[in-house]
């Protein structure tokens, strides 16, 4: 187990952040509105598990995140007020067209 959760949960999880945001594809969603959507799923899912997971696929080139304009100092904007958006390769993951076996259950 990884942070208190199996590592099928959290491969349900990430698989379901990028076909919440393949639905959305090209616009993006912050990352409160996919923590709403995702807890209809995963009820139990926490803020800070959901923000390790954003951060491994940003980092794995899945999703990106986008800085809107409202945005003074990108840095300093809350996670929960971030934007992101589905790449292509997140889109082919997403799609099944190519494999990751770290997102394959």
């Amino acid at each position: 187990m990884a942070n208190g959760r199996s590592t099928s949960d959290i491969v349900r999880v990430r698989n379901e952040i990028l076909v919440a945001l393949k639905m959305v594809y090209p616009a993006a969603l912050q990352a409160q509105q996919l923590l709403r959507s995702l807890l209809s799923v995963f009820p139990t899912l926490e803020w800070h598990k959901l923000r390790r997971d954003l951060c491994y696929l940003d980092e794995k080139g899945y999703i990106q995140r986008v800085v809107a304009a409202s945005e003074a100092d990108e840095r300093l904007t809350a996670w929960r007020r971030r934007w992101f958006r589905l790449t292509t390769s997140g889109m082919e993951i997403a799609d099944h067209l190519i494999g990751d076996p770290a997102m394959e259950e």
